[in-house]
Formats: structure tokens, sequence, C-alpha cells
């Protein structure tokens, strides 16, 4: 097979990692930009300059840092930085413009509230087209990312299209379709986009802007984060609205599942864990076991199984299903959970009273603290996972990299990548149920349970399968190579008509 031609691609995303995260986007965005540098490719990622960003220290002022911002009737200014992608070839710009992106959070501006966030990243979707312009440098590939940057393939498709910008083709990936961008129409105004967007040319729902829909509607190709999930989201109930402009669009849906960051996520390396460990050395997991149950105040006991939330408490996790069930676990099992993690209200205040009931065995740490999530992963026998959706999802790749055997509800991601245990044959890497229910979590529950203490050896046999299971970039880096050539001939073929 001849090498596939070398591309330039531009990322555009409201935050990659390592320089700032909120959620699985960000490691997605770091993760495959060094993917895909490292097969050759030219990339470079936009992200805007937040207030205390780390891994910083080597970004330094273009040699003409100012970009003008073209909006409609007016200009606006940003200062542009321009830093390596730590470990990588791949090239980062900063958008440094105070008034919308003088904050440490992402989607909340510095007013601190999300009132502006159509204007925010309009911005940004306006802005990464401009230092295209700027630096006279015009990728063959836009790769958007999430609603944040939903107008960047309708302005290729329109202000861009006879410019040298305009031949690039659009890449949208969808990392939870339940966030989509919802504004005024007075949005249209500001990005300068023709009227004919709103109406005709799908960016309207409702009678306001939805910035993920248009970028939907005019993206070259679409994707999204694991095949399950591509389906799910072309049916009314996981389509959130958008199921029909997917069925639509299904012919240039893909679904391709994210990789895990193997140098911060493996056991035989990981400097935050206490013990270091891999498949057919496991001395390590158990020393960490114990760290684990000293840390949450848990009773240091190797016998019983350590169950472990690392998430956030939302309603799409279905961690009050766990809350329901915890007295039940506590009562009828020998086991232990440590829930790390923080949210909705009344999940946090149901996880810190279970583990007032019962101490020792039921432990709440309600915060984020990635050293005790890289422990909690590490020394956990089962990680507990039952979403009532799930794009992708990390946690468990990151659980099963580590011997940890994940316990998940069979949807999107989880059922792409956790293989049902078949009892009896050693066979699997995980328990999975279909039904969102309480019930059904706690007999799954149950069911590793009784495998943990009935047979070992089969639980080893999983551990061995899950830690040999491939969860690196290498592959879905692959597939997005084919992605980025079948997008561009599509393109290509669509300038030629």
């Amino acid at each position: 097979m001849p090498p596939k031609p070398k591309q330039k691609i531009l990322m555009v995303a409201p935050e990659a990692a390592p320089f700032i995260k909120v959620g699985g986007l960000a490691d997605v965005v770091g993760a495959l930009s060094k993917a895909v540098a490292e097969r050759g490719h030219d990339v470079r990622i936009v992200i805007p300059w937040y207030a205390g960003m780390r891994h910083v220290s080597e970004a330094r002022p273009l040699e003409d840092p100012l970009l003008i911002v073209k909006l409609g009737g007016h200009e606006a200014y940003a200062r542009v930085w321009e830093c390596p992608l730590p470990g990588s070839d791949a090239k980062c710009y900063f958008l440094e413009h105070n008034r919308y992106f003088d904050t440490p959070t992402v989607y909340c501006g510095p007013s601190g509230d999300e009132t502006d966030n159509g204007y925010r990243f309009t911005f940004l979707s306006r802005a990464a087209m401009d230092l295209c312009h700027h630096l006279e440098w015009y990728p063959d590939i836009v790769h958007c990312h999430d609603w944040a940057t939903g107008l960047v393939p309708i302005y290729l498709n329109t202000n861009e299209r006879e410019t040298p910008l305009g031949r690039a083709a659009s890449v949208m990936t969808i990392h939870n379709l339940q966030h989509q961008g919802w504004f005024h129409r007075r949005i249209v105004d500001y990005a300068g986009l023709p009227a004919t967007v709103f109406r005709q040319d799908g960016l309207e729902s409702m009678g306001e802007v939805n910035m993920l829909k248009g970028g939907l509607y005019h993206a070259t190709k679409i994707t999204t984060v694991s095949p399950t999930y591509a389906r799910e989201i072309q049916q009314p109930e996981g389509g959130c609205g958008l199921h029909h402009l997917l069925r639509y669009r299904a012919g240039d849906l893909i679904g391709v599942i994210n990789g895990i960051d193997m140098e911060e996520w493996n056991p035989a390396t990981d400097p935050l864990i206490p013990a270091n460990f891999k498949a057919g050395q496991m001395k390590g997991k158990a020393e960490c076991k114990a760290a684990l149950q000293r840390a949450y105040g848990l009773n240091v006991d190797p016998s019983q199984p350590v169950y472990t939330v690392v998430s956030r408490l939302f309603d799409q996790k279905g961690l009050d299903l766990l809350a329901a069930i915890g007295d039940r676990l506590m009562e009828q099992m020998h086991i232990q959970v440590a829930v790390l993690g923080t949210g909705d209200a009344g999940l946090e205040q149901a996880f810190q009273d279970l583990a007032q009931r019962h101490p020792g065995r039921f432990a709440a740490h309600l915060a984020f603290d990635n050293e005790l999530a890289h422990l909690s992963v590490a020394g956990a026998d089962f990680l507990v996972m039952p979403s009532r959706f799930e794009p992708c999802g990390l946690s468990q790749m990151y659980a099963m990299a580590y011997g940890t055997l994940p316990i998940v509800r069979s949807t999107g991601g989880l059922a792409d990548s956790v293989e049902q245990y078949i009892e009896g044959e050693g066979i699997g890497t995980g328990f999975r149920f279909d039904h969102p229910t309480a019930d059904a979590l706690y007999y799954t529950m149950g069911w590793s349970c009784a495998t943990y203490y009935d047979r070992p050896k089969e639980l080893a046999k999983l551990q061995k399968n899950a830690m040999q299971a491939d969860f690196t970039w290498d592959q879905s880096a692959g597939i997005y190579e084919d992605i980025y050539g079948w997008a561009l001939d599509a393109r290509r073929a669509a300038f030629s008509e």
C-alpha cells in the first residue's frame, strides 16, 4: 500500500490537554493531534488563551502577533502566541483576547456565567479562519471539536468559499451531543455570516441559533467518539433533537473510538501511584490497593474487593443508581466502595450520608484530585460506570490498563470497549448490563463480587485480558487519517462540479 499523502491539519477546539481541560474533549484534542503528527502530518491547534493555563512556559508571541478578527460590521483583535504541544511535533496557537477569555474557566466568561458564550466561541471560530490568512498557511483539513467550533464549517462554505482557505475540508467531531450551543439569532450578525444560513442552511433550531446543528449541516465529514454512539444518536431517544439531521448525514457520519494516553496512564511507569506493576507482575497493585484504602479511610483489608467511582456526579453518569443501592450493597455483600468526584449536590449528599452510615466500608471524596484518581484506578478491583449514555468514556479504558475491571452499562463507547465476561471461559474484560436500573446495577455488582470470591483464577484471567487490550491512539489515528483523505476527496469533488 502506498504511503498516505502528508496533510496540513488545523484543530480548532475550546480546550486541549495539557494546557487546559474540562473533560475528555481536551484529552482527545491533545492526544489525537500528537498521534497524527507522529504520522508525519503538519498538525496545528488553535484554542483561546485562558487565565492560568498550564505548560505554557515555552509560549512565545508570533513575530507579527496582532491578529485582526473580521466580525460582522467591525473588527476585533487578538494577540497570538505560539507553543509546541509537549512531546510532539504539533504546534499550538493561543488567542489572547481578554474581553472573552481572561478567565480560568473554559465555558464561563469573565462575567462569571455562560451568557456570552455565543460571542466568545464565535470569536474563536472567526479568529481561527483569520489566523490562517495571517500566517498564509492554509490547511487541507480543519478538524472542529464540538459545538463551540460549529461556525467553522459554515465559514468555510460561505465567507471563505472563494478564498484559499475555502478549499479546506471540514471534519466535525461530536464529543457529546447533549451540548449544542443555543444562542440568540443576533449571533449570525455578530459573526458576519450571510442571513440565509439561519433559516435556509441549517443553523436555526426553534427560532434560535444552534451552533452544533449548523456545524453538522455544513461539515464535509462528521465523526463521533464510538461506533455505537454513532448509531444511538440517529435514534429519537439518543439524538437530542438532531436525529433527523444525523440520519440525513448518515453516509458521512463515522464512529471512531477514542484512545488513551499511555504515557500518562501506564501502571508500569505511572509516577502518581505508590508501586508500579504490569500484567504478570501484579504485586504492586496490592500495594496500591492498601494505599487506596488508607487514602479513603477504608479498612485496610486485602481480602475485600474495592469498587471505585472516578466521575463527575451528574445524571448522565447513572450514579444515582449506585446511591440507591448503597445500603443494600453494604448489608448484603462483603465489599468496599470509594467514590471520587463532584457534581450534583443531591448526589454528593447521598454519598456523604452513605459514608457516615458505613464507615470503613463506604467512602466519598468530593473533589477533583488527579493523584487520587490515578490511585483509585490503580488500587481498585472494579470500576463502577453505570452511565445512562456515554459517547465514549475514558475511565473504563484507564481502569482496564491497570487491571481494574469495569462494571458498565452497554451503551456508547462502553459497549465498544468493554468485552462481556463469559463465565467459565475466562473470556472478557469486564461486566456489562443493559437496562439503567438500580436492580440491574446491583445484580451485576453481585456477579462481579461472586467472581472475585468464587472464581479467582478467572478473575485473574480477566485482569490479564483487560491489561493487554490495545487502547493506544495509533489505531484510531489511522482511521482519522483515512477520514481526512475521504473528506479532502469530497471537498475537491465539490469544487470540480
